[in-house]
């Protein structure tokens, strides 16, 4: 078990705002708020939101600000426990059992067995390296891709940070992880889940917002650039696109923008780089049926 010390502690919810933004994070009173209750209370986070709204990134942010590492579970449709908690290194299995035979002629099959099902031979999956090897931040992204089955499986993890490893026991954390739960909202988490969580919903940032995080991500960029990029997107988030841009689009934009040679937005600088914050075919006819120019207000 690794252990490199404790998880950093906050004394309120501003204190968690100042270290999530010293690490390049801006968050607002709410989420600020919920994150600190999630470290004080043991509790895990629920972000729910749409794609880009900063759901992710805000566990790596923690992660940071707390001193913690950044331990990420992928969730997709048909992920099981194994997956996600431990599995066993049949390779090497093979291998000490043929090593076994050759030179262990009486050898105990009780003691072989034994061997083959102890620590030696034992995968880690990222829930179980989350729950031996503190400080950590578990990230469980995109829980609403996984099935039914595999929430179940959960409900033990964020009851007690603890599982059951039939061949070796029960294993629970001796400093609990913070564990942040991410739902693009495809489909509804069932109720156990959720009661099990503290909840938070992440809207795109406003203007004001999302310029600052422009402008403290991306130091080298105009102010005048930040602001043109932060009313294009809220434009283009408003005309009714098949996936509006997130934070991620604003800052390649702002990036591409800014490498082009543009301390603010132009037509034909828009329309060269559009494909950095528009990713689906659909939403560039969409905005070439609108018209860039009066979408986003240039001439």
């Amino acid at each position: 078990m690794v252990n490199s010390g404790a998880m950093r502690t906050f004394v309120d919810p501003a204190a968690v705002s100042s270290a999530l933004a010293e690490v390049g994070y801006l968050p607002d009173t709410g989420l600020s708020t919920a994150a600190f209750l999630a470290l004080r209370l043991h509790r895990p986070l629920l972000l729910e939101g749409e794609p880009g709204a900063g759901k992710t990134a805000l566990a790596a942010a923690l992660a940071r600000a707390t001193g913690a590492q950044l331990i990420r579970l992928q969730c997709f449709e048909g992920i099981d426990a194994a997956q996600a908690l431990y599995d066993w290194d049949f390779p090497r299995q093979v291998l000490h059992l043929r090593a076994v035979e050759a030179t262990a002629v009486d050898a105990d099959p009780a003691t072989v067995e034994s061997q083959l099902y102890g620590e030696r031979f034992l995968i880690e999956r990222p829930i179980l390296r989350a729950l031996r090897q503190p400080p950590a931040v578990l990230l469980i992204d995109e829980i609403d891709r996984a099935d039914d089955e595999f929430e179940a499986f959960l409900l033990e993890v964020l009851t007690d940070f603890a599982v059951t490893i039939p061949e070796i026991g029960r294993v629970a954390a001796e400093e609990p992880p913070l564990v942040v739960l991410t739902s693009n909202r495809t489909r509804d988490l069932h109720d156990a889940l959720k009661r099990r969580c503290l909840y938070h919903w992440l809207d795109h940032p406003g203007l004001d917002r999302e310029v600052a995080i422009l402008r403290s991500r991306l130091p080298e960029i105009s102010d005048r650039l930040a602001q043109d990029v932060g009313r294009a997107v809220a434009a283009l988030r408003s005309a009714e696109l098949v996936k509006p841009p997130g934070v991620a689009e604003s800052l390649d934009w702002a990036r591409a923008l800014h490498i082009l040679g543009g301390d603010r937005i132009d037509l034909e600088r828009a329309t060269a780089s559009l494909g950095a914050v528009l990713k689906y075919r659909e939403d560039l006819d969409r905005v070439a049926q609108v018209g860039l120019a009066g979408l986003l207000g240039l001439r």
